[in-house]
């Protein structure tokens, strides 16, 4: 083997998943795992005392998300490199993802050797990204944006909260959030609130708890 070898931390919240995706990465001759995390804090404190070459980020990570830790890692190493290896392909996860400052965005359903050919790229500082991934973000960027406010108020109403008892929890009136419902309706193209709801949970506009 010639070249360094690249230093890689592996994030993700089942066990069984990062222990998983470290085995297949160790393997490479040119790669070492030097940490694993299960949240997204465990994840910024790895990434300060290992300061890897590449971290692989699953988004769903319990309080300190995947995002969030991307955010703040990037903002202590500007240059950090970020593969997200997650589940999640709806438009708005990964165009967060991305605009969080992660060099690309897999799915886990990606084969092993394109994860490790992903990786070698990675830290060569490329940011590739697969063909189904800029399909979506050709997606997003046709459709309108919501705002937070209208995020909020459809994170309530994914989490079975009626009209009034948004009102009350964002401090604003129920003839508001009807205005917003208004809103989110037209800019997801549905007529009803299930309907929204599974849009923007498709999308990852929201996400379960």
């Amino acid at each position: 083997m010639t070249g360094p070898v690249i230093r890689v931390i592996c994030v993700d919240d089942h066990r069984i998943v990062r222990e998983g995706i470290a085995l297949i990465v160790s393997r490479e001759p040119d790669m070492e795992v030097v940490g694993l995390a299960g949240s997204g804090d465990e994840a910024v404190t790895l990434f300060e005392t290992q300061r890897p070459d590449v971290t692989l980020m699953d988004l769903r990570l319990g309080a300190t998300s995947g995002l969030d830790a991307i955010r703040t890692i990037r903002s202590r190493q500007a240059d950090a490199r970020i593969v997200v290896l997650t589940m999640y392909q709806g438009d708005e996860d990964v165009h967060g993802a991305l605009a969080a400052g992660a060099s690309t965005y897999l799915l886990k359903e990606t084969v092993p050797d394109e994860l490790i050919h992903v990786i070698r790229l990675v830290h060569a500082g490329e940011r590739p990204l697969p063909a189904g991934i800029r399909a979506v973000l050709d997606e997003h960027s046709s459709r309108p944006a919501l705002t937070p406010r209208e995020v909020e108020v459809m994170q309530l109403i994914t989490g079975g909260k009626r009209n009034k008892e948004v009102a009350a929890l964002l401090g604003i009136a129920e003839r508001t959030v009807n205005v917003h419902l208004k809103n989110i309706f037209a800019k997801l193209e549905v007529s009803e609130r299930t309907s929204a709801v599974n849009v923007a949970l498709r999308r990852g506009i929201v996400h379960l708890d």
